[in-house]
């Protein structure tokens, strides 16, 4: 398999960040392959194309550099960075967007690291799978994920045995998807990365923590939220501290009664008049423009703020009620500027679609889902290297100003030897689903 000079220039770069000189081939092989248009790229189907008169050495060394070899993820993913940001001409861009997102991977089994039955986005349903929760820096013009990592279920972080077993890290322990994600955005910065606004579902903008954390970083959001969500609407706010009797500790805490309670963000939706929604045109769609219903809200956000001294500040309330349906669908809170025009809010909100599209191409074009191993490092490596192939595409697709698919860097696979058959499941001793 001969690789394209720029190719060859690229991955070159990004190897400079495996540390030993020696690992540079099993790269450039296992990238290189997953640049392939093969039907599924786990390790065998790739050492056959890569090699195939030595399917099963080959399929021996992708499966140590992969598995087993101790090179950081960090490192390469920010080799990978390197070249392309300045592609993406983030520091041009008036905004520039941290995608805070989780994607499932369907798996069969109990052993290969992190499986559990949980929602799984890629099924639409609680099933078996592997979950992991990603980071992506985006701009108007393209995405790409920056931070990946695994999420481990309490069955998993509470069972040591079972967690050595797969090769986790001893100083891993059980975080929700919010905390990974958090903690991925505090690294993110603190390596300098671009990012000034966090967009979010309401998987992570629910959690109040999340949000004050991201606040507490000096960014901006623009999160999804659950209509179950309670804010102080217009006019509407918690009572001040009960007034000092001058004896004991001076009460500082807000108050509640049941004349001055928050709402649910719903109730505040269904209380708006007809008038306060408008119809929005976002961006292009496959076949036709996407629009909607928008209203938007200055509120304070209410969850456990009795437990203040001084309420929350002003935020937006942005909810989305497309014609037709009974109620509204879709609710977001967003730290960004009070003069902000509401078709900006909205184009803010809708960022979010990048991280789909990625997490589409990773799957389908590089294979993030085919990784059969079953431990740690093995998976991480895998998503490490299919985000580095991917990149190089994001590259090219900029360079040339346009959103290609055609991704392949080799567009036809190497000849299977003659009599070559595929191994059986349990034929070798190389990890399996």
């Amino acid at each position: 398999m001969e690789l394209t000079e720029e190719f060859e220039r690229y991955l070159e770069h990004v190897s400079e960040g495996l540390g030993r000189s020696e690992r540079k081939a099993g790269l450039k092989s296992y990238c290189g392959g997953l640049m392939l248009p093969l039907k599924r790229k786990s390790m065998e189907p790739l050492a056959a194309a890569i090699d195939p008169h030595r399917v099963q050495a080959r399929h021996e060394s992708l499966q140590h550099f992969v598995s087993d070899s101790p090179w950081s993820d960090e490192r390469v993913l920010s080799r990978v960075q390197s070249w392309v940001m300045p592609k993406m001409r983030t520091e041009r861009q008036r905004r520039v967007f941290l995608i805070a997102d989780d994607t499932g991977l369907p798996k069969a089994g109990t052993h290969s690291v992190g499986v559990a039955r949980q929602y799984c986005g890629q099924l639409g349903k609680t099933d078996n799978c592997q979950v992991a929760v990603s980071l992506s820096i985006a701009t108007a013009e393209a995405s790409l994920p920056i931070k990946y990592r695994l999420y481990l279920p309490d069955t998993w972080t509470d069972d040591p045995s079972r967690c050595e077993a797969a090769g986790v890290p001893e100083d891993i322990v059980f975080m929700t998807k919010p905390q990974i994600s958090l903690a991925q955005i505090r690294e993110a910065k603190a390596a300098g990365l671009p990012g000034d606004i966090v967009a979010a579902d309401a998987g992570y903008g629910d959690d109040t923590e999340y949000r004050d954390g991201i606040t507490g970083l000096g960014l901006l959001y623009v999160l999804g939220i659950k209509p179950g969500t309670t804010v102080w609407a217009p006019g509407t706010g918690p009572l001040p501290p009960k007034p000092w009797v001058g004896r004991g500790k001076k009460p500082t805490r807000l108050r509640r009664d049941e004349a001055h309670s928050p709402a649910s963000v719903k109730d505040v939706a269904m209380s708006l008049p007809a008038s306060a929604y408008r119809k929005l045109t976002w961006r292009e769609g496959t076949n036709t423009k996407l629009s909607s219903r928008f209203a938007t809200v200055r509120v304070r956000a209410a969850h456990r703020d009795y437990q203040l001294d001084i309420p929350r500040d002003e935020e937006w309330l942005l909810i989305e009620w497309p014609t037709g349906e009974p109620e509204p669908t879709k609710y977001f809170l967003s730290t960004l500027p009070a003069d902000i025009s509401r078709k900006a809010l909205v184009d803010a909100v809708k960022s979010r679609w990048r991280i789909e599209r990625d997490y589409q191409e990773l799957k389908q074009e590089f294979g993030l889902d085919n990784f059969e191993g079953r431990n740690w490092r093995g998976f991480h490596h895998h998503a490490t290297l299919c985000i580095a192939a991917y990149a190089f595409l994001i590259g090219k697709r900029l360079a040339q100003g346009q959103d290609t698919k055609k991704n392949a860097v080799f567009r036809t696979s190497p000849a299977l030897p003659e009599g070559y058959t595929r191994r059986r499941a349990g034929s070798t001793s190389a990890p399996c689903l």
